[in-house]
């Protein structure tokens, strides 16, 4: 005979089995959701957005139904979150979530040529990859509206690009590339922007040089007016930066002897602009070749260690201002 505490007991066990077996059922229920992936969603996560606030506006947006559950699933292993645009299936499987947070990411900073963007997409998605990444890139510049010289350099958005399973060379282009757009049309400068006689490419090429020779912003506004009034007199811009692309390398004392490299990016033996841009453009030196600072400076150089930059409107000035970047250690 079976007395009533035992009874009891198996009574209580009974419901604590039931409410694990429910819990379980729920969690489940909410890791792997019913009715498969639903439509593409971007959520933008900010820095500083904790796990638990990525969980509400992945819920916010339908691309998980509990972000209760989602916080105990993290418990079992979080991956690290970088600030950036993600995009998700709604009424997606936890592990699905967690999988495109994980996902490699592509950074495109200021000044970064298109090479060195496909070397960061070897390191992460491999060869293979990389190589549609550039055969891709050759095509769509086919189709950009700015008409490029067969080369989507230049024409890529800065900012960080996160590479989920779903995301070909191709897309991931398409992204950048529409990034680039949005950017510069918000900055006035669309496919039909003119300046100073240089059609939207060209001023697109114009601020590639100054993102390279400028430096830092402060710099920007003037170096693009160099390069204005460079132009306007005819004759060699005379700029390093456009050596040291033809080179391939970034950075670094341009010699006596690379200013002989026979090159259309050689700016001191071919006049005018180099027939594409040379690196990535910040939105900084786009601001700066659509409205260059006022004056009459032919010539710069960077005089201290801090990037500053002094200008010259005669060559005379500018051996001045050698002398001081020499004394300050910078030459």
């Amino acid at each position: 005979m079976v007395s009533v505490g035992a009874k009891t007991l198996r009574w209580v066990l009974g419901g604590v089995l039931g409410a694990v077996v429910l819990a379980l059922g729920w969690f489940a229920l909410q890791a792997y959701p019913l009715g498969g992936p639903g439509r593409l969603v971007s959520v933008t996560v900010q820095p500083g957005d904790s796990l638990s606030t990525i969980a509400g506006k992945l819920h916010r947006d339908g691309v998980i139904a509990s972000p209760f559950a989602f916080r105990l699933d993290l418990l079992l292993g979080a991956p690290t979150v970088y600030p950036g645009i993600y995009r998700f299936h709604q009424n997606s499987s936890f592990a699905a979530v967690k999988g495109v947070l994980a996902s490699p990411v592509i950074e495109v900073t200021p000044g970064l040529t298109l090479h060195e963007v496909a070397l960061q997409v070897d390191a992460r998605e491999g060869a293979t990859y990389a190589d549609h990444f550039l055969t891709d890139a050759t095509a769509l510049a086919a189709t950009s509206p700015f008409h490029p010289a067969g080369s989507l350099e230049g024409l890529i958005g800065v900012g960080q690009y996160r590479i989920t399973p779903q995301l070909t060379p191709r897309r991931l282009l398409g992204e950048m590339t529409a990034a680039f757009d949005h950017e510069a049309a918000a900055l006035g400068l669309t496919p039909g922007t003119t300046r100073a006689g240089l059609d939207a490419y060209q001023l697109i090429t114009a601020a590639s040089i100054v993102d390279k020779e400028g430096y830092y912003p402060r710099n920007m506004g003037r170096v693009a007016r160099v390069i204005f009034n460079r132009l306007a007199r005819g004759g060699p811009l005379q700029m390093d930066a456009t050596v040291l692309y033809a080179l391939g390398m970034d950075g670094g004392t341009v010699t006596h002897a690379m200013l002989k490299t026979t090159s259309p990016y050689n700016t001191y033996l071919v006049n005018g602009l180099t027939p594409t841009p040379i690196c990535s453009v910040s939105p900084d030196a786009l601001r700066a070749v659509l409205h260059p600072t006022p004056g009459p400076w032919l010539y710069f150089t960077v005089v201290d260690r801090s990037g500053t930059e002094a200008f010259a409107t005669t060559f005379a000035q500018q051996l001045a201002n050698e002398r001081i970047a020499q004394a300050n250690g910078v030459r």
